[in-house]
């Protein structure tokens, strides 16, 4: 196929996070609205190259007219100062003390940008809240979210985007070292094993990205830069998505792999009389879910703004229930995939027997994307009008 063809989306994110709700009533309302605050991840194994990252971050974004606040690495600043998981009573302790303290360093950096007199506020966290699933066992990890009163979807969706720099240690062997980080001390196995539990934590996320070690690093930082101007849509927009009919997989087994993670999503488009159109989505699991409200605005037939903000359940459901809208609904279950440091999403629809949807968005339409071998492809579908989701939704509910 060739590049020209492909669909393009500018992602701008509002997201005001769990504080939201308690902070724009000491601020003016259509000050905060009209501000654009991105709140991203930037993690990865052992010797990624987050310490450099973080410096071309500050320089390139704030030439562009961010306002650029590093959320420092927690875990660092505990172990520095002596509090480890060998000095504390137990891993648990450690682990709740250093998620309570990032929590509210994050909470503290949310409060202090939208106060700010800027217009657009991009926030970089130097790890974020599931990085510490990858210290614990499964039943430990569970134990910490009950003492903090958590659950996995909020830790891991508070954010709007995450960026994994995969170890030196997978494919950059002989860079791998201790020297830029005394807080380090896991060697070349340890640190791939890390890794791994790394991604594997923050699968589920709807923008997870992982550059690896597949061009010289200078290269691989250029590629992290790129990927983060693309989902910030800043200035052009250059991410591409493609979508593919597929025979369904055996999902339990996709599941047991440690990397997929099963989500349910409830998407509805709202008309109104007046010709506003939106989407609202509900997206989580079990009884833990997020709402985003998205408006995407047409460029051209290629090229469209996609605009997400993050909404309370109140506003969610008030939109859901508004009678002046008429509205369509989709339901499916996601299935996202982390293969070969790509990350698709499969899409399981209940009136589809034997197949179902796989997308995945890239910078480039040149990119070559390597199919997980359980996934069968049927044929590609991305400019077929049959499987877009708001046509699937408006034949669902002309059936019914």
């Amino acid at each position: 196929m060739s590049e020209n063809k492909n669909i393009v989306y500018i992602h701008i994110v509002k997201s005001f996070g769990r504080t939201f709700g308690k902070i724009k009533d000491s601020l003016t309302y259509e000050r905060i609205e009209n501000m654009n605050i991105v709140k991203i991840v930037i993690t990865g194994g052992p010797c990624g190259g987050k310490t450099t990252a973080l410096e071309h971050i500050k320089k390139i974004f704030s030439e562009k007219g961010w306002t650029v606040l590093f959320v420092p690495e927690t875990a660092t600043e505990l172990i520095n100062t002596g509090v480890t998981p060998l000095s504390c009573k137990n891993n648990m302790e450690f682990q709740c003390g250093l998620m309570r303290l990032q929590l509210e360093k994050e909470r503290v950096y949310m409060r202090a940008a939208l106060g700010m007199r800027t217009d657009k506020v991009l926030i970089v966290c130097d790890r974020g809240a599931m990085d510490n699933k990858a210290y614990m066992g499964e039943d430990e990890f569970n134990r910490v979210l009950s003492e903090l009163d958590e659950n996995e979807t909020n830790l891991r969706d508070r954010y709007d985007a995450v960026f994994h720099l995969v170890t030196a240690a997978d494919g950059a062997e002989s860079y791998y070292s201790y020297a830029n980080n005394s807080a380090r001390y896991e060697d070349i196995n340890t640190a791939r094993e890390v890794d791994r539990k790394i991604i594997s934590a923050w699968v589920g996320h709807s923008h997870l990205r992982i550059i690896d070690n597949s061009t010289g690093f200078d290269k691989k930082i250029e590629r992290l830069i790129e990927q983060i101007i693309s989902f910030v849509g800043d200035p052009e927009p250059i991410e591409t998505e493609r979508k593919y009919l597929v025979e369904i997989p055996d999902v339990n087994m996709l599941e047991k792999t440690g990397f997929c993670r099963k989500v349910n999503i409830s998407q509805s488009y709202l008309n109104y009389p007046d010709g506003t159109y939106f989407r609202i989505r509900k997206r989580g699991c079990g009884e833990n879910y997020i709402y985003i409200k998205t408006v995407k605005k047409k460029i051209n037939d290629l090229k469209r703004v996609e605009i997400e903000t993050r909404l309370t359940k109140d506003e969610y459901n008030a939109l859901l229930n508004d009678a002046t809208a008429q509205k369509y609904t989709l339901n499916k279950v996601r299935y996202c995939i982390v293969y070969k440091n790509q990350y698709f999403e499969l899409d399981v629809f209940p009136f589809m027997k034997d197949t179902a949807l796989l997308e995945i968005e890239l910078i480039h339409g040149s990119e070559k994307i390597d199919f997980p071998p359980y996934i069968k492809i049927i044929r590609e579908v991305t400019f077929d009008d049959e499987y877009k989701n708001y046509n699937i939704a408006k034949r669902l509910s002309a059936e019914t």
